[in-house]
Order: structure tokens, then C-alpha cells, then sequence
């Protein structure tokens, strides 16, 4: 044996990966990145890795997918989603397509495909939506690309393996799967009617039939196998309850496997009660066994595994690395030849890894090994190399020339090594292999070939081989409708099988038997029922008799008796479970199921958008039913053989609104209506969420939402109000509702019609206590008053910082919002400060007096667009001030303040301001020794009254139109203590501005007015 790395020690490369290996040649190809990211190097070998010639790149290739006959015909994929394609083996590159799905790139099938170099993809259209798609890599510009199917699929759905091509749509949540058989016309799978699939993974596609596993509505961890009928339309269910698991990036791993080497061979991991079983069949999953326990163990021991309560069982996993083998591995140049990592027992064991193999396709097992290998077939399985499956480095391997009986140890490096990866030669014939890892996790990779034909000496002839006959569990020889002999190298002889060896040896066609029957489609065996396990029930949603969709007048169809020869199968003669099947002549049937729908599954459009309706009918003949078609707007037709014809209904909305679109299917037979009603209304531009930006504690508040365009019809309002995961939902643009904590609150509404969502989001202070003054504006502002959320916030802002420049109140404590509508109105709102405790009494609050005395010397103004000046005013300068407090129903007079109807602060700005009047007028008479009583024409401004002996007050007031207006107040005994003692009056204050009225200023030192009172 010749090994690379003893002479020269390896080959020592920079390597990110090896990222291809060509299919035919000798040729391996691998991807670097030199000292930056932009500079990528391609390392070419077309000599087995002995050289390697230097291509630079100017993209990141992350996969390389070489074509399947022409091997210098390659694609390479980058994570941007760009797709390059070179026809010189890597030398030149040309930009194919852009946003391309990662592994969703397929050549061209030989055999299938008409042209080699058609290249299938998956790609994202301008909106989003992704497309199955085709090309040639002559010409695959944007306008070069066919569409394959009408309309867009799922992300990640396609497929094309072998005669058939896989995507699959979702709408709502319902997903259907398609298939196209060699390229035909894309047909909906049909399984059975109540499988009602979560999810699907294609298993095989070998020999013109499908294998899925199915997850059906009920699982959460296993699939159900089912098997199709030739064009891959039909499934019925072969194995249920198949284990399953989730890998990392949300991918599912089903644990079923099909044996290469032998065709109809199957392996699969059955969880049923928690318990996990490995099964094989031997017929496409007409029959399922366990495995049989080997006899010895690798020491020669008798073990004491038997069945029916012990067997043996397989991990069915696939390798995250590329390079190495999977739990099991097979190969289609070694049939018969199984190696495997399992356990003996009742159930698979996850952490016990054994290692298996058998060299008669499952019949008998031994073991060969008590840990995890990574297994390599060389030669057609002549040699199996085996290296062990660990974290530690290594530099031994073990290999076998005897089918796994005997095993040789070989140092294949004299320095030990992080094995990465296992490479063959290209061809099933070779004897050449390559180790690839690193000595240390900071070193290049290193490469290592290693050559096993120095160990032979000469080729194998016929005298080297021996016959076996293949068999199942039971010894039967019949499998799949024949007798099948292979050939095997004896044990003795030490030759090379070569590139001239084959396998198979002869075979003959057995007569039919049940065994070579399956369930048909709507038809499946009873578990329930031991004495008729072999029988295949209707189930009862399919009516065996029931003419087929494609069924028309004229014709005729054959009914299912509920069995269907297994595809690939050769048998002849003897049974035949489709011999009682009976032909019928396909009636006139009144059409049934009609359905109207929309290509892309979209009710709502904007207007003048292109609409292709479908017309779907379940049931009926088509070919002489007449479709009358009513698109809403006016506009009728009529159409004869509608669903199978393939000009589509094409239709363009110009106006907004709701449109009910009728179909109404009829023959002689019968008739069937449908109806759908589709939306067609322009995208939503943007929301606008009105809110007074400060509100009551448990006081109502109204959420109003103008949407843009403002015709927008048919939109769906979501309220976010504070931290709830559950909106309010409503109709209408505009709710009522309340905040019942004080503190911040965010309120966001959606706005949704359909084809778009808009949204906008306020905060509002919530307080217990807080003030409210209307204001309004000089008229000029409202001709330059646009209406519009924007300039009411600006405008807001500016008259906010105005007062605070005035007043020196802290502009936190200040917000004005401008009302929507004409005249321009706003409210300011008064907060309390966070420095101050929160109290009900208006005369602590030091801040009112001093706004009305801004707004009353008209100082507050402020200068807009071509030098107009606008005068902010206070709406109703003779109205009360009050407060809005939680505990009290919230009151709002025409031209007043907002406040607590009837509350303290409203009465004890009267008695102050009465107060007030009667210590001026006080000090007057007391000035100028004048009588206690002067007329009218004397003292016109005011005049005070006081009765002897009485504690009532009267103030009276006129203005400039000499308008009176008398406010008699009773002050009890309570009333008299309040405005005697501290609370009412804040000693602090020298010289407190109390009003303002016409114009005068009242101003009175607090101590002065004490001791007025109290004399």
C-alpha cells in the first residue's frame, strides 16, 4: 500500500473547504481565501490531487455543482445569491442569474430533459415572490427565463429528481404539493382526503414511482411512507409512525433510508409508544421486518439478543459534513454490502453506537467494531476502509478486503491528524483515496492520499467469484416479481474487481402472488383486523366506483378493486388482484366542487392591476358545460369547456370598491354556482393617530385615525394601547377608551385594508390632577391653516416655548395641542411639576395667574409665512378656571375652562377675587376718610358693600360696555376657616397676581389682606 504522506508528508494547502469533485474524471477541486476577503482562489487538480493549478475568482463560491455528463460544465452559487456557470472546468466564470435559492440549482436530467444545458432553479422575483424557473447557461438573462409553473411557490420547495419536478403553494393555511411527470403539465398530489399534510420530504424517486414520508395533521414527531403511482399523482400509505427530528436551522430528518445497490430495498426507524424500532423491507414497503441480531459478537461470544423481543437497530442519520459517511452506508456498486452504527435490544439506544455489517442485503449481521467509523467502499465494496469517529487526532485507519470478516490496521500519516474527510477518486473501480484534515486547529489543511492497489496483484477473473441468490428475512427468493443472483470475490482471492466488474449475475420472473400487490389509491389494509391483515379496505371518503376527474362523455374507465401492482415489479402469471376490476362508461355528470379563484391567491388588488381568474370544478364533465362568467363591473361572458382550456379569464378594475364576481356552470345534466368577491382598493399611504397628549386618570378619551388617501374604503383599524399584546379592533376611525393608571402610555393604531398596513404611535401623560385653558388664535391663522398633524404639532410647540420664555415656567410642565378643524383652536394643558407634590387646590399653583396675565397682555404672538403676525389668545377671558381630576366626571362648557364642575378650585377663585375687591376697596375708603357707601358716577370701575352685622359680600364689577355681572357668595363657618387659615393663602407669596379683568391688575400683599379680613 502506497501512502502520499509517507514520502512528502502531505500536501499542505490554505484550504477554507473542498467544496466539488467532478463525477467522471480525476479530478478534485477545492476553494481558498488568500490574505483578504476579496481575493478568492479556486485550486484546481485534474491528476488525483497530486497537483494543483491556481485560479483566482472575483466572487465567494459557497457550493459547485458539476454537471452530470460534461464535466467541465460547472455552476457555482455565492451567498448573495448570485449563480456563475464556467464550461472550461473552473477557469472562466460568467454571471448567470441573481437572487437564486441556495441548493435549489438543478441540471439538466439526461433522458428527460431535452436540451443538456438547461439549468432548473428556484429565484426571487421584484416583489418578493419566489419562481420556479429555467434557462440556458448560453442565455440566462431576466428576459431569457421560462416560468415552469403558473405562479409563484413556497421558498425552498422545488425539486427535480429523476422523471418528476416537486414545488408546493401556500395560501392561508392550507399547503398543496405539485408534481409535473417528465415535464408535463404540473398536477396537485393526491393523498388521502383527511391526511390534511403539515409536511413532506421526498424519499426516492427510483424506478418511476415516489417514496414521501408524509407528516400528517395529527403528528408532532413522526411521517407516514407513501408510495405514488407512475406519474406520482396517487399516494397510499406503506408505513406509519416513522421517527423523526429536528436539526439545527429548523430542518427535519426523517429516519428512513433506501439501500443503494438493490432496488426495492428500504430501512426505516418506527416509534410507536415512545419506543424506536428499526424495520426493513425488501418490496417498496409492501412488507416490513426486523432485523435479525447477529449470532456472535466481534469476539466470538454467543450473544443473547433474540428475537421476538430483541433485535437489532439502526441510527438512520445523515453526517453534517459532507465528506464523511452517515450512520449507515451503501452503495450502488456493493449491493448486498450494509454497514451500520446500532444496538441489540428492545429499542435503538441514542448513545450506542456499534458498528454492523452485512454483506447479504440485511440477512445476516455481525459486528465488527464497538464505536462510530466513518466507512469509504473502494473497488465496488473489494476494500472497506473505516476510520473511527472521533474529536481526537488520529493516524491510523482500518480497512477489509473480505467484506467486513477480517480487519487490517495502517498508519496513513506518521503525525496524527483532525480528520475532516473522506474522498474516493472518482469511479466506482478505484483504489485511490485521500484523508483531508489539519494537525493542529490553527494549521493548514493537510491532504493525504492513500493507495490501496499495491495490495492486490493482479486482477480478478471469473474462477474468483462466487454466486449468492438474494433472499428476505423469511428466505423467500421472489422479491419484487423475480429471482435475483449476484456475485461476490471469495475470501481467498486477493485480485481487483476493476472497471469491468458487475454485480448482478442473472434473474428470472416469479408467478404473482398477494406480495406483489399494493393498496391503490383510497384504499388501505386494516390493523385492527389480524385474520385480513393482507386485505386492502375502502376508505370511507372514496368511492371506488366513482368516475375518474379526466373522465368525459364518450369514454370509458376502469373501477379500482383496490389493489395495484407494485411499479418495477416483474412478476407474471399467477394472481392478479386487478383482474375483477370493472369498465364503465363515463356518464354526464352535472358539474360539482366549481370553485373561482384568483392566480396568486390575492382578493384584494389595487385598481388597474391585471387579474387572471380560475375556474376550478372537482367534479363533472367539462367538455359540454358552459360557463357563465359575471365579473361585477358590467362585464359578462360566456365560455364553453372552461377549467381544461388554456385561455385564462383576464380582467383590469379601474375604479375602487367591492366586486362580486359569479360563475355559474350547466349542462344537461345540472348545474353549480360560485361566487367570490374581490377587493379593489389603492394602498394605504400612511395613519395619523389624533390624542390629546395628556389625559385624566379613568377619564375618557377619544383615539381618532385619519388615514391617507383619504377614500381609502374598507380598513381595519388595530388599537395598541399600552404595553397589551391584544388590540382593540374596530371599524370605525376613531374609539373611546381610558387609561386607568397614571404615567406614560403608548397608543399605536394599525391601519389595514387588505393590501397594505400603515401605522402611528402617540404617547399620552396620564395624571391624577392636571389644568386645562382653551385658546384661539387671531383669524389669520386659519387661512394658512393646511390641516394637516405636522403643522398643528409645530404651532403647538411654538406657542408652548413661548410661554415659557413669558412666564419662565419650565416647558416641561406645558403642552399646547392645536385642535384639528377651523377656527384654529388649541388647549394647554397645565402639569404638575415632578418637583412638587400633586395637590388639588388651584392656589398653590403659582403658574396660573401668571399665563393669563400673558395671554391677557397679548405677549404671546408669534410671526408666520410673509410676515403675518398671529395673536394667541385665551378662548373666553370671563370664563372659570378649574381643575380635571380623576375622581370627578370630566365637564367641558362652550367657551370655559375645562374642569371639576362645582369643585374647589372654581369657588375658591371666586372667593379670592371677591376677597381681593373688598381689600382694595377697604384701603380706598380708609385712604380718603370717605363714607362707607359712594354712588355709581363717583366710583364707576368698582364699588364694595358691606351690610353691619352680616358676613355676606358682594362684588360687583362692569367693563368697558358697562355690562354687570353680581356673583353672591355665602361663606359659612367651613368657608371662613378656609380662607382664615394657611391652606388658602401661601404665606411665600408677596405680591401673587390674582386676575384679570378689563384690563385692571389686582395685586394685594397676603398679609395685608389677612389682617383686612380679621378686622
Amino acid at each position: 500500500m502506497d501512502t502520499a504522506a509517507d514520502q512528502q508528508e502531505g500536501v499542505g494547502f490554505p484550504l477554507r473547504k473542498p467544496i466539488g469533485v467532478g463525477p467522471l474524471l480525476a479530478c478534485v477541486v477545492l476553494v481558498s481565501s488568500s490574505i483578504n476577503e476579496r481575493d478568492q482562489m479556486l485550486f484546481i487538480s485534474a491528476d488525483e490531487g497530486s497537483s494543483f493549478q491556481r485560479q483566482p475568482v472575483s466572487f465567494t463560491p459557497d457550493m459547485l455543482l458539476f454537471h452530470p455528463k460534461e464535466e467541465d460544465k460547472l455552476l457555482a452559487y455565492c451567498k448573495e445569491g448570485r449563480l456563475y456557470v464556467s464550461t472550461d472546468l473552473g477557469r472562466k466564470w460568467i454571471l448567470l442569474q441573481e437572487r437564486v435559492t441556495k441548493d435549489k440549482i438543478f441540471w439538466s436530467v439526461s433522458g428527460v430533459d431535452v436540451d443538456p444545458d438547461l439549468v432548473h432553479m428556484e429565484m426571487q422575483d421584484s416583489s418578493g415572490g419566489y419562481l420556479y424557473v429555467t434557462c440556458l447557461i448560453q442565455n440566462c438573462s431576466d428576459k431569457m427565463v421560462t416560468a415552469q409553473f403558473l405562479g409563484k411557490i413556497d421558498h425552498n420547495s422545488l425539486l427535480v429528481q429523476d422523471d418528476y419536478i416537486f414545488v408546493k403553494v401556500t395560501s392561508g393555511n392550507r399547503t398543496k404539493h405539485y408534481v409535473s411527470h417528465r415535464r408535463t403539465e404540473f398536477v396537485q398530489m393526491r393523498f388521502p382526503k383527511y391526511a390534511l399534510p403539515k409536511d413532506l420530504h421526498i424519499v426516492s424517486t427510483d424506478e418511476s414511482q415516489v417514496f414521501v414520508a408524509l407528516q400528517e395533521w395529527y403528528q408532532t414527531d413522526t411521517y407516514n411512507l407513501y408510495q405514488s403511482d407512475l406519474q406520482g399523482v396517487y399516494y397510499s400509505v406503506v408505513l406509519e409512525d416513522v421517527r423523526s427530528t429536528k436539526q439545527p436551522e429548523e430542518s427535519v430528518l426523517v429516519d428512513v433510508l433506501e439501500v443503494r445497490g438493490i432496488k426495492g430495498v428500504f430501512l426505516a426507524n418506527q416509534k410507536i409508544d415512545g419506543k424506536v424500532r428499526t424495520l426493513i423491507t425488501y418490496n417498496k414497503g409492501r412488507d416490513w421486518e426486523h432485523l435479525a441480531p447477529p449470532i456472535k459478537d466481534m469476539n466470538g461470544r454467543a450473544v443473547t439478543c433474540k428475537a421476538p423481543d430483541c433485535h437489532l437497530h439502526l441510527h438512520l442519520r445523515w453526517a453534517d459534513n459532507p465528506y464523511v459517511s452517515g450512520t449507515v452506508h451503501t452503495k450502488d456498486s456493493a449491493p448486498g454490502l450494509i454497514m451500520g452504527a446500532g444496538n441489540l435490544g428492545s429499542k435503538l439506544v441514542e448513545n450506542k453506537e456499534e458498528m454492523y455489517v452485512t454483506a447479504d442485503c440485511g440477512k445476516t449481521w455481525r459486528q465488527v467494531f464497538e464505536e462510530e467509523h466513518h466507512i469509504l467502499y473502494l473497488d465496488h465494496g473489494g476494500v472497506i476502509v473505516a476510520i473511527k469517529d472521533t474529536s481526537i487526532p488520529l493516524k491510523i485507519l482500518k480497512f477489509s478486503i473480505d467484506e467486513g470478516q477480517t480487519w487490517s490496521v495502517h498508519n496513513f500519516t506518521s503525525t496524527s491528524v483532525f480528520v475532516d474527510g473522506l474522498l474516493s477518486e472518482p469511479g466506482d473501480e478505484t483504489l485511490v483515496m485521500t484523508v483531508f484534515g489539519h494537525i493542529s486547529y490553527r494549521s493548514d489543511w493537510e491532504l493525504v492520499k492513500v493507495d490501496f492497489r499495491q495490495s492486490f496483484s493482479r486482477q480478478c477473473t471469473e474462477e474468483d467469484y462466487d454466486p449468492w441468490t438474494l433472499t428476505d428475512l423469511q428466505g423467500d427468493k421472489c422479491i419484487m416479481g423475480q429471482e435475483r443472483s449476484f456475485r461476490r470475490r471469495r475470501e481467498s482471492a486477493f485480485c481487483i474487481k476493476g472497471k469491468s466488474y458487475t454485480s448482478a449475475l442473472t434473474s428470472k420472473p416469479c408467478g404473482c402472488t398477494e406480495r406483489d400487490f399494493n393498496c391503490d389509491y383510497g384504499f388501505e389494509r386494516s390493523q385492527a383486523l389480524k385474520a385480513d391483515g393482507s386485505r386492502c379496505f375502502a376508505d370511507f371518503w372514496h368511492d371506488p366506483d366513482a368516475p375518474p376527474d379526466t373522465c368525459h362523455l364518450g369514454q370509458s374507465y376502469e373501477s379500482s378493486t383496490g389493489y395495484r401492482k407494485m411499479i418495477s415489479n416483474v412478476c407474471e402469471g399467477g394472481v392478479n388482484k386487478q383482474q375483477s376490476a370493472k369498465q364503465h362508461a363515463c356518464p354526464l355528470l352535472p358539474p360539482r366542487g366549481l370553485q373561482v379563484g384568483i392566480k396568486g391567491q390575492m382578493l384584494a388588488v389595487a385598481p388597474g392591476d391585471d387579474i387572471t381568474f380560475i375556474v376550478h370544478q372537482e367534479q363533472g364533465d367539462t367538455s359540454s358545460t358552459r360557463y357563465q362568467v359575471d365579473l361585477g363591473d358590467g362585464v359578462r361572458t360566456i365560455y364553453q369547456n372552461l377549467t381544461v382550456t388554456d385561455e385564462p379569464i383576464q380582467h383590469r378594475y379601474e375604479a375602487p370598491g367591492v366586486y362580486r364576481v359569479a360563475v355559474k356552470a350547466e349542462n344537461t345534466a345540472g348545474h353549480a354556482r360560485a361566487t367570490m368577491y374581490i377587493q379593489v382598493i389603492a394602498p394605504l399611504q400612511e395613519v395619523h393617530l389624533e390624542v390629546g397628549p395628556i389625559a385624566g386618570r379613568n377619564q375618557q378619551v377619544n383615539l381618532t385615525a385619519t388615514v391617507l388617501p383619504v377614500e381609502a374604503n374598507l380598513t381595519v383599524f388595530y388599537w395598541w394601547i399600552g404595553d397589551s399584546l391584544q388590540p382593540q379592533l374596530s371599524l370605525e376611525s376613531s374609539i373611546l377608551t381610558w387609561f386607568p393608571e397614571a404615567g406614560e402610555v403608548s397608543v399605536t393604531v394599525q391601519a389595514s385594508n387588505g393590501r397594505s398596513m400603515v401605522q402611528d404611535s402617540r404617547s399620552v401623560r396620564v395624571y391624577d390632577i392636571f389644568q386645562v385653558i382653551p385658546l384661539s388664535f387671531s383669524p389669520n391663522l386659519d387661512g394658512l391653516n393646511p390641516n394637516i398633524p405636522e403643522w398643528r404639532e409645530d404651532i403647538g410647540q411654538v406657542v408652548t416655548k413661548l410661554l415659557t420664555k413669558i412666564t419662565g415656567i419650565p416647558e416641561e410642565s406645558l403642552v399646547t395641542m392645536v385642535k384639528p378643524g377651523l377656527p384654529t383652536t388649541a388647549n394647554l394643558y397645565i402639569v404638575p411639576l415632578e418637583s412638587k407634590p400633586v395637590t388639588k387646590s388651584v392656589f398653590v399653583d403659582k403658574r396660573i395667574p401668571a399665563i393669563i396675565q400673558a395671554f391677557s397682555d397679548h405677549n404671546v404672538s408669534f410671526v408666520v409665512r410673509g410676515g403675518v403676525k398671529v395673536l394667541v389668545m385665551l378662548a373666553d377671558p370671563n370664563a372659570g378656571l378649574g381643575l380635571v381630576a380623576s375622581e370627578s366626571p370630566d365637564t367641558t362648557t362652550e367657551n370655559g375652562y375645562h374642569g371639576a364642575a362645582g369643585g374647589p378650585g372654581v369657588w375658591a377663585l371666586a372667593v379670592v377675587l371677591l376677597i381681593s375687591l373688598l381689600a382694595s376697596g377697604s384701603f380706598i375708603l380708609y385712604k380718603f376718610k370717605s363714607p362707607w357707601l359712594r354712588t355709581e358716577d363717583a366710583y364707576p370701575p368698582l364699588f364694595f358693600r358691606k351690610l353691619p352685622g352680616s358676613r355676606n359680600v358682594y362684588a360687583q364689577m362692569h367693563n368697558e360696555k358697562e355690562q354687570e355681572m353680581t356673583s353672591p357668595v355665602n361663606h359659612s363657618e367651613d368657608t371662613q376657616h378656609i380662607i382664615q387659615g394657611e391652606e388658602f393663602i401661601d404665606d411665600d407669596l408677596d405680591a401673587q397676581t390674582l386676575g384679570n379683568h378689563s384690563g385692571v391688575v389686582l395685586s394685594v400683599n397676603s398679609r395685608e389682606l389677612h389682617s383686612y379680613l380679621t378686622s
